[in-house]
């Protein structure tokens, strides 16, 4: 029987959480320009500007069909809360940066073979209720989770301006400011039971 959330209902208009860990739940960041790099890739294909290979071939742009609306990298996996405008777009789009990170890693690391333990997961989210603590659980993925560098909350509590790859509106149109947002997250400890459900639902 596959794994859970490895076979993934592709639907339109719709928010999903993507995640992957490393094979044998190795590093897959290594050092900062290793965070840098997969965070490129996302850039890459969503960003509204032009990106161009070496050799001055543009990218393929997803930013119609497919959303970024947080993330966490953390050193042996990744969280991406998607939304997924057109059908197939969120594959395209981890096919695209799996592939190219794998094939990075590779490389700078002179290894060869499978990056993650498997294919990438998608847990379709599928209620409010869900949406609602998604994002306060890929935020609070780091012990650090206020200062952490390689997430998405910086955007969202105005530390950084965000790049135009991250779209937050569809999040933080649920709150009536950040200060709100912010307390939200640090009210988890007496809202760990939604936590746990979300791990459940994971299993990562």
């Amino acid at each position: 029987m596959p794994g859970r959330n490895i076979i993934k209902v592709d639907a339109v208009d719709s928010y999903y959480h993507v995640y992957a860990r490393g094979l044998n739940k190795q590093e897959i960041f290594l050092d900062e320009s290793d965070f840098a790099f997969f965070l490129y890739l996302l850039k890459r294909y969503l960003s509204h500007t032009n990106v161009t290979s070496n050799r001055g071939v543009a990218y393929v742009k997803l930013y119609d069909d497919v959303q970024v609306l947080s993330y966490c990298l953390m050193p042996n996996h990744f969280h991406l809360l998607i939304y997924q405008v057109n059908e197939r777009a969120m594959t395209k789009l981890m096919r695209c940066v799996l592939t190219s990170y794998s094939q990075y890693f590779n490389r700078r690391y002179r290894r060869s073979g499978p990056l993650f333990g498997s294919c990438y997961r998608a847990s379709r989210v599928g209620s409010e209720h869900y949406l609602l603590h998604i994002t306060r659980y890929i935020h609070l993925n780091p012990l650090a989770w206020r200062t952490y560098n390689y997430s998405s909350l910086k955007y969202y509590l105005g530390d950084v301006v965000a790049p135009d790859w991250i779209d937050m509106t569809r999040i933080m149109k649920l709150y009536d400011s950040r200060a709100e947002y912010l307390t939200f997250l640090e009210d988890y400890l007496e809202k760990h039971d939604e936590i746990d459900v979300l791990k459940h639902q994971l299993a990562i």
